[in-house]
């Protein structure tokens, strides 16, 4: 892929731009995208699935334990099982991603 450098837009930045955009104040909207965000940990931090249909899915899955080897020493070591967070990737953004489809604004 060539093209520009891509670059890093922070929670401050979509603030900006949803708030420029909504006509409501930046504390609004970060106190709202920050709700949301903690209610998906939570969501998820019980064993939840989160699901936003045409975007993707989040859901936590269990990493079973294994055995693994330490490169530089190549001893042998234990990996516990342990719990990952998983994203799926939902068909809209998927278009928009791999075929530079620009996304439609949602209602």
């Amino acid at each position: 892929m060539t093209g520009p450098e891509p670059q890093t837009i922070t929670k401050k930045e979509l603030v900006n731009r949803i708030a420029d955009t909504t006509q409501q104040t930046k504390v609004v909207v970060k106190d709202i995208i920050q709700r949301f965000l903690d209610e998906i940990i939570a969501e998820l931090s019980v064993g939840n699935r989160l699901e936003f249909r045409e975007f993707g899915v989040f859901e936590v899955k269990e990493r079973a334990a294994r055995r693994a080897q330490n490169p530089r020493t190549l001893e042998k070591v234990a990996v516990p099982p342990k719990k990952v967070v998983k994203f799926k990737v939902g068909r809209v953004m998927r278009e928009c991603v791999t075929l530079d489809k620009p996304p439609t604004k949602s209602r």
